[in-house]
Order: C-alpha cells, then structure tokens, then sequence
C-alpha cells in the first residue's frame, strides 16, 4: 500500500513540475522572441542610419553581438534544456537533512530548474556538489562539498525514478549498487551509433573520479567497458558547469582517430556543453610541426605492419616509445647546446666590434635558460644592434667631418667644393652599408639554423657522436627534404620533441583541462610533448592496460606518470576499475582468457554462450558470417560488427560479404561510423562498442588484441576460425 501511495505522491509531484516547465517555456520563448526583434529593429535602424558610414556599421555589430546575440544564445540553451527536461524532468529524488534541521527532498535531473527570484531549486543539476548525494552508495550519514567547504548531513532515503516522455513508470528504493534494477534495465538497451551519456546510472566509484579536484591529474586504468571514456566526459561537463570562468573553451580532448572522436561526439552537448576542442596525437603533431599529410605514415598504418608482424616495425616502435630514445634525444641536444653554432667575433670593416668570448657569454651565461634556436634568435638582435650602433656611429663621423670641412672653406668656396664633399660623403656612406651586409651575412653564415626534421632524421640515421655535429651546416637539406616520406607516426613524437628543446614551441590557445583518453598507446614522450606544450596542470588520462596494440618490455607510460608530471607540483591520483558494465557475464568469462592478470569482474548479467565455428574455405567463411548476422539481427540487434585482426584481413573477405549482404567497410580512421552493420580492423574498433560481435581469426592473433575485439560486445559475441 505504501508503494502505491508513494507512486501517486511522486506522479502528483511531476504533474506540479511539468507545469512549471511549461510555463517556463513559454517565458523563454516570449523573451527570445522580444531579443530577436529588438536585434533585427536595430539592424535595420542602423543600417539606415549610417549606410554611408562603413565603419560605423562594423562597430555596431561588434558590440550587437557583443551584448544582444549572446542574451539570445543562454536563452536558446536554456529552452533547449527546459524542452529536454519535459521528457524526464528528473531521475533521482533523495532526502535528508543537515543537523537538526527539517529533512528535505531533492530532485536530481540532468539540468537544473530554479524559478526566477527564488534560491530554492525544484530540480538539481546532477553536476552541482549537492547532487553528489544521489550517487553515494549508501544511506546514513555522508558529506558533500560546495566551494564554502565541507557540509555532513544524513541520507533518509533515496529512490530512483523512471519517466519517459513524460510520464512516471516506476520508483525504486535504492542504494545505488551494481544490483541496481535501472542500471540492468539500461544495460539490456541496444547500443546506438554513438555513445550516450549516462547521469542515470553513474556508479559510486565513477562519480569520485568524475567529482574529483579539479586541480589534480587524475589517471584511471581500466578494464574494458568500465566506463572509462564516459567517465572522462562527464568530468568535463561537472568541471564546465562548477568551474566554467577557469575553465571555459580551455579543454582539449586527445582520442585515438576520427571514428572515435566522432562515435563520443554527442555525450557532451547531451549534457549541455559544446564547442570542445578534440583531436589525435596525429592530427595535433602534423598541425604543429606543419608537415604535409602525404609525408607521414600515418598511426593506422604503421599498427597494420606491425600487427602483420613486420620485424623492424615493431623494433622501431617499441625502441621509440622508450626512455632509451628520450636519452638518444637528450644526449644530442646536449650536444647541439654545445656545439651547434660555430661562433665567430663580429668584425666591421676590419676591426672585431664583438669578440668570440663575449657571444659565447651571451649564449652560455646570460640566456642560458633560453631553447638553443630561441636564444640564437635574440643574440642575432642583439648583434645586428651592435652592428646597426657602429654604423651610426662611422656616419656621424662622416657627417661631422664633412660639417666641419664646408665651415673650413672660404665662403667664395663653399658653393664650388659642396657638391664635391657631398658626393664624396655618399661614397663613403655607401662603403659604411656594404660593411653592414658584409657584417650581417658573415654573422648569418654561422648562427642561422635548419628546420629542426632534418636534424632529427640526422640524429636518429648517423651515429651520435660529435661527427654529425660537424656536418650539420654541410649536408644537402633538399636530399634530405625528398625523404620526408621516411618519417612514420613513431617519428612525429621525437620531432616535436627536438621543436620544444630547441624553439620552445607552444600552443596558440591557452589549455587548462586536458583529457586524454586510450592513453595505454602513449609513449613518455608524447606526454612530455603535451606537458610542455599546453603548459596545462590539470589532466584526465583514462586506459586500458590490456588494450595495448603493440606490447612493449616497459608498462605502460600512463601507470608511471610521477616523473613526467613532477616539476608541476601537481597531485596524480590513480584509479583501478576492474568492473565491466558493457557485456555479459558469458562474453566477459570469455574475454577473460586472453588476460595474464586483472581479471575482469562481470556485471551479473546473463547472456547468451559465446559462439565458435570452424570454417575451411571462403563459401563456408561468408555463410557462417552471414548467418551469425542474420540471427542476431532475428534477435533485434541492429548494430553489428566484424571485426578482423587488421585492413589485410578485412580487404581480403569484405567484397565478397558486400556481394551478399549491405554492410559498412570502415578500413580507414577518417571514415564514420553511422550505426548498423559493419567490418572494421581491430585497431579501429578500440573504444566502441556493439549489440553483437563477430571475431575474425584467419591466422594467429596476439591474446591482447584479441581480448580487445571481444569486449566490443555487448550482448552477443561469436568467433569464426578459418583454418588455412
């Protein structure tokens, strides 16, 4: 009786909440509307006013956007979450209360709801620190954090709420626990083209990280469909909403390529924020180093040779995600430091203006702490100062001389001899200018430096001993420019590395929250380079130390990040998630043989028994392929893939599958996903996921990478061998 009385207790409450919406809605559109009007009655007033006044119209629409398009903009978003909010207005009620006060009640929803000239929310924004008490895991007493500091207060009670469209389905007491009915309830769903957001269901341990200080670098390992990439957006969204004046349009996402970066584009303006900035170490490289795209392998490709097993690929790789190439780098910057520049006295004329030992003062003294090529850069001003200052000084002595020989002249005189000393002035001036160039262009011989590539494909071709030191001003720059198509991913680390050391290269925009996510890929260097780069101190680093696509000797850079980040002071926080929500218990039994270590732990959620099948000829291959898609598409799965172990593979099968049956071919990373049925490698399947999963085993396949293909699944997975 008292479940019933609580159902129509809370449907009266959302009755009463609804309408209020509703009239805010309506609120909000007569105030856009009154906006839009005032904008487009003062467009047109002005450009009546001053059609003749070019200038004045521009200002005009400076300050018009200034002030009135962005009244319009937070009255927009704000219709765009009321009108979301109708849907389900909130999902989560708890009560409690602070001290001795009266207990209250809170609703938590994605967005929040507070009347004008009222402090009292009707729903709270799941990011605010009050909402932390809906994700706590139990009731009693408990804590949450405002900017004020630290408040205790005592959960009574706290229930979930399921509304549709509207209208209230269900309310369940509950502890947030992996038990949870609407936690199993949206793990059942389907998947969609695109990562959804997940306010809903967020778990204990994923709200600390999430709500975790903003100041702090924050470095969760772990295992597939733990949540991790979701994880990382939402604490993007709580830092935006509680932090938005520090924070801002200052956040960078780095993701692993195109199709990722695509399939997680939605969770964010899901959760009301836009405009983030997103790339790959690839695309962030090449823009930075200002390289051609044809001129570099690319990150895809190089993982195909080396899942292809290609000797000197992987040897490359892992010795260039080493400490052991930082070192290599090292060495011959301290080198370069040393004796780079040939350094030579600034002569004018014949007498040495700047000795030797006074330029080399100047670079191993007093701009010591300068990038060498940066340091060059300010002593070459301050030579061609020295240069410029003796000039000046040789024509004032022309000058005087030639003002002191007219006043010696007989005034009969002055008149004959002064176009004769004039000429001879301009001779003598002119001298002074070629002593200028002859003093610029000898100092030019011996302090301008090459594009720092080339000195790094010298570094990493010659031995690094002095000898190449003494080459560097002799080689041919364009013979070395025509085997630019040498450099691969692995490369691009190492160049802007030098770029850094030598040029002290930033970033043009300020950078305050940084996410990087499959983080596992990533070498020392790479988060050296972004360290240096951004000059940021707050991270979120998410991966999977399973999920590597090429093993090396070394962990993971991501589990040892102490060293890198220690000169910023910053607190590293670390994080182990070892429980999967994305699959069932059978698929992740399943995925749990390819581990040496840190076993999954499945959600308890049954499923259907993994599938094997043996297959001996191409017929067989695609008919048992087509069949397993079939029936999973029988069973009401609609988004579907095929995952092979690398392009080779899924170019030799795809044509023949295409024959028989409509399916997307994703063999590249700039190609999107768009949802349904598709044949992808695994290295482009990392971090996606799907209703049900077909592994490809037509040769041997390293246990991680196939660990990877299976824990795409969510719900159906089977194996197709294809004995050669």
């Amino acid at each position: 009786m008292s479940k019933q009385v609580d159902f129509i207790r809370e449907e009266e409450k959302l009755s009463e909440i609804l309408e209020i919406l509703n009239k805010e809605i309506l609120k909000y559109l007569e105030k856009r509307k009154n906006v839009t009007n005032y904008i487009l009655e003062a467009r047109k007033k002005y450009v009546e006013e001053y059609k003749d006044d070019e200038d004045q119209i521009i200002d005009y629409f400076d300050h018009e956007n200034y002030v009135k398009e962005e009244a319009y903009r937070t009255i927009d978003k704000r219709l765009m979450e009321f009108t979301k909010l109708k849907e389900i207005p909130y999902f989560g009620k708890v009560s409690f209360k602070e001290g001795e006060d009266i207990p209250e009640d809170m609703y938590v929803g994605r967005y929040g709801l507070t009347l004008e000239n009222s402090f009292e929310p009707l729903i709270v924004d799941w990011r605010a620190p009050i909402a932390s008490l809906f994700y706590k895991g139990t009731l009693g007493k408990s804590s949450y954090n405002p900017p004020s500091g630290e408040i205790e207060v005592d959960i009574l009670s706290r229930k979930q709420l399921v509304i549709k469209k509207g209208q209230l389905k269900g309310v369940f007491d509950s502890a947030i626990d992996v038990k949870d009915e609407i936690l199993q309830m949206v793990l059942t769903d389907n998947s969609s083209d695109k990562l959804k957001d997940i306010v809903m269901t967020i778990q204990k341990e994923q709200d600390e990280i999430i709500r975790e200080d903003r100041n702090k670098i924050v470095v969760v390992n772990g295992v597939a469909g733990s949540g991790k990439t979701t994880i990382a957006l939402h604490r993007i969204s709580y830092l935006l909403y509680n932090f938005r004046k520090q924070f801002g349009d200052k956040v960078l996402i780095f993701g692993p390529n195109d199709i990722f970066m695509d399939y997680i584009a939605q969770v964010l303006p899901s959760l009301g924020e836009s405009n983030i900035k997103q790339t790959t170490f690839e695309n962030f490289a090449k823009k930075e180093i200002n390289l051609k795209y044809e001129n570099v392998k690319s990150f895809g490709s190089y993982i195909e040779d080396a899942m292809n097993g290609k000797d000197d690929t992987l040897e490359e790789y892992r010795y260039k995600s080493s400490k052991a190439f930082v070192d290599l780098l090292n060495s011959n910057l301290e080198i370069l430091n040393k004796e780079y520049f040939k350094i030579q006295p600034i002569r004018f004329k014949k007498e040495e203006i700047v000795t030797a030992k006074e330029i080399e003062e100047l670079f191993t003294n007093y701009y010591k702490d300068m990038p060498l090529f940066r340091r060059s850069e300010k002593i070459k001003r301050i030579l061609i100062s020295k240069i410029k200052d003796k000039r000046d000084e040789e024509v004032y002595k022309i000058n005087a001389e030639f003002k002191e020989k007219i006043s010696s002249l007989p005034e009969k005189e002055r008149e004959i001899e002064k176009n004769n000393l004039e000429y001879l002035k301009k001779i003598k001036i002119r001298e002074i200018i070629r002593a200028v160039m002859k003093s610029r262009d000898e100092l030019d011989t011996w302090i301008k430096y090459e594009p720092v590539i080339d000195i790094y494909k010298r570094i990493i071709n010659l031995d690094t001993d002095k000898e190449y030191i003494n080459e560097l001003g002799n080689l041919n720059t364009e013979a070395l420019n025509e085997n630019k198509e040498r450099l691969s991913y692995m490369d691009l680390s190492g160049i802007l590395y030098l770029m850094i050391k030598l040029k002290g290269i930033k970033v043009k925009n300020e950078i305050k929250h940084i996410v990087i996510d499959e983080a596992q890929d990533y070498s020392f260097i790479q988060f050296e380079i972004i360290k240096e780069m951004t000059g940021c101190k707050s991270y979120t680093i998410v991966g999977d130390s399973n999920q590597r696509l090429i093993t090396t000797s070394e962990e993971p850079a991501m589990l040892h990040l102490d060293d890198v980040f220690k000169d910023l002071n910053v607190e590293i926080t670390k994080y182990e998630l070892n429980k999967s929500y994305r699959s069932t218990q059978e698929i992740m039994e399943y995925s749990n043989k390819f581990l040496d270590k840190d076993k999954i732990v499945p959600l308890v959620r049954k499923g259907e028994p993994v599938i094997e099948e043996e297959v001996s000829n191409n017929e067989e291959f695609v008919d048992t392929i087509i069949s397993l898609i079939e029936d999973y598409e029988e069973e009401g799965y609609e988004n579907i893939a095929v995952i092979f172990k690398d392009k080779n593979e899924l170019n030799k099968f795809s044509h023949v599958i295409k024959e028989k049956i409509n399916v997307q071919s994703l063999d590249n990373d700039d190609i999107m996903y768009k949802g349904g049925k598709v044949l992808l490698p695994a290295y482009l399947a990392k971090g996606l996921e799907f209703d049900g999963v077909i592994i490809v085993e037509s040769e041997e396949i390293e246990p991680l990478v196939k660990y990877i293909m299976c824990t795409r699944a969510l719900h159906r997975l089977s194996a197709v061998r294809y004995l050669i």
